[in-house]
């Protein structure tokens, strides 16, 4: 009898050469993320992330940070970021758009997943994880209900080609089939389409084609969001009263002239409505045998009065208001204090930092030390009182910290002392690319100390560009008349402006060589 073939094992008892896993990112997973964007990434584009960098992507957007691994060990992953595309545009470099390794710029409420980073480990090409990677971020845009994916690709194939052909021709015999690139042509085999072909899109291209093409993955189930209720606004109406100094009987008789210019503003819809610094002065007629410091401390006992009247008017008349600004007496220390008063019932204050020598000499008033930012339902805000506009550091801080709109609140009783708020108002608006509503008053006070006359142009500043009035003021007012100035303002235009503009202030400051440093409070 012929003797029994030994079997062969079966392919089941074989140890297993790959056990791949698709997963998130971990933050435990940098030493092997590093060693792999280390080896990819050493040449063109200078390695991987940091430590910190790598646990700040996971941290903000989990769900963008994947992993393939191999028995327990990272041997791909993609790194990807949610952006609104429409602040950035098609004319972005990969470092404005991502904002370094940290993804500042990832906005939860965005309507486009960008691609950051795809990574493989060079011993595993040929298993088709990039593939693997780009699906897995296809499923994450459907499932969040994304509009698209971007990516930037760099062509390295160019190269080769630059003396021959133009960038477009390149890109066309790539997708034709013609030619092969090794990053365009995987893109194209994966679903996505050529958006754009720009120039300069990663910082050094160390000896590579500075070209590269941004590509896009639209998701066909994309809805359109929509919220019925309570939505961040895109354009807020602000109104200004230019306001008239008048004799007063009585707290209440000034109460009703407030809450007339209250009800008119607001009967046009207005989000916000600001008033003059001291607008309350006329109530300082019951104390006008009194020395000018005693006087304004006396009127400093109506300020939480009149604020929390003000409150009330704003919950009643559904808007914002700016209370100009009124004197604070505590712990025998004057300040002069403006009110955001909310239309939810809420309020916060501002204190003028900088007192002018007269406001010293005069009242004894000192300065506070503290800068705010205020969150409204209309979007992000500051105050700055009068003389503290003409100190430029002050209003490049809140716009650091996201403010849209200033308001600042003046008293002034000379035509040259208001065209140093005004001028330096409206550098404001153009340096920070910002806008700015002013107002003042008008007429006159006889018989009170240091708050006789006083000279108001209002106006609303904008930023300075194509897609501004001409003269960069969106509304202003008669000089020297009461009434009151209304004007729309768009804050996606100053979204535009910021990234697209004709110049970039705020982009292009050279941090490298100065910045600004706050060292009081900052809420």
């Amino acid at each position: 009898m012929a003797a029994k073939k030994k079997a062969k094992p079966s392919k089941a008892t074989k140890s297993e050469k790959h056990k791949l896993e698709l997963r998130y990112l971990r933050p435990s997973d940098y030493e092997d993320v590093r060693n792999i964007m280390d080896t990819v990434f050493s040449k063109q584009f200078d390695g991987a992330w940091t430590k910190e960098e790598f646990e700040r992507q996971i941290s903000i957007f989990p769900e963008g940070q994947i992993a393939i691994e191999d028995k327990g060990k990272v041997i791909a992953g993609a790194i990807s970021m949610v952006v609104k595309y429409s602040e950035h545009g098609d004319n972005h470099k990969y470092d404005t758009i991502t904002g370094g390794g940290g993804l500042p710029n990832h906005n939860p409420d965005g309507d486009t997943l960008y691609g950051v980073d795809v990574f493989v480990n060079p011993k595993y090409q040929g298993l088709r994880l990039g593939r693997r990677l780009y699906d897995a971020r296809k499923e994450v845009c459907e499932k969040l209900n994304l509009r698209r994916i971007i990516v930037g690709g760099w062509l390295p194939g160019y190269k080769n080609h630059e003396g021959e052909m133009t960038p477009q021709e390149y890109v066309n015999l790539v997708k034709q089939k013609e030619l092969f690139d090794p990053v365009l042509s995987f893109q194209l085999a994966n679903d996505f389409h050529v958006r754009r072909i720009v120039t300069n899109y990663f910082p050094a291209n160390k000896g590579y084609s500075s070209y590269a093409c941004l590509l896009e993955w639209l998701n066909i189930y994309y809805q359109e969001k929509e919220r019925l209720i309570g939505g961040k606004k895109t354009v807020v109406r602000v109104g200004a009263v230019q306001w008239q100094m008048r004799s007063v009987k009585s707290f209440e008789e000034l109460r009703d002239q407030v809450e007339f210019f209250v009800d008119t503003v607001a009967s046009y819809n207005a989000d916000f409505v600001l008033f003059p610094e001291f607008f309350y002065a006329p109530l300082l007629t019951q104390f006008n045998k009194m020395n000018a410091s005693n006087a304004v401390r006396a009127l400093a006992d109506y300020t939480e009065k009149m604020r929390d009247e003000m409150v009330k008017l704003a919950v009643s008349y559904n808007i914002n208001i700016i209370t100009g600004s009124m004197f604070e007496y505590e712990d025998q220390e004057l300040r002069n204090v403006s009110f955001l008063c909310r239309r939810d019932g809420t309020h916060d204050g501002q204190y003028k930092l900088h007192a002018t020598p007269d406001e010293r000499s005069y009242w004894g008033v000192i300065g506070g030390d503290t800068l705010r930012v205020f969150e409204t339902d209309a979007g992000r805000i500051g105050i700055l009182i009068c003389y503290d506009v003409e100190f430029p550091e002050l209003a490049r801080i809140l716009c650091e910290r996201g403010i849209d709109i200033l308001f600042v609140p003046y008293y002034t009783d000379t035509k040259n002392g208001y065209l140093r708020v005004r001028k330096c108002a409206q550098a404001r608006a153009i340096e920070n690319e910002i806008y700015v509503v002013m107002t003042g008053s008008v007429g006159n006070l006889p018989n009170i100390e240091n708050m006789d006359i006083q000279y108001s142009q209002s106006a609303v500043f904008t930023p300075s560009d194509f897609s501004f009035p001409h003269d960069a003021i969106a509304a202003e007012a008669t000089p020297n008349t009461e009434m009151t100035l209304i004007a729309d303002l768009d804050l996606d235009l100053l979204k535009e402006v910021r990234k697209k503009g004709s110049v970039r202030n705020m982009l292009d400051r050279r941090l490298d060589l100065f910045r600004i440093e706050w060292l009081g409070k900052i809420l």
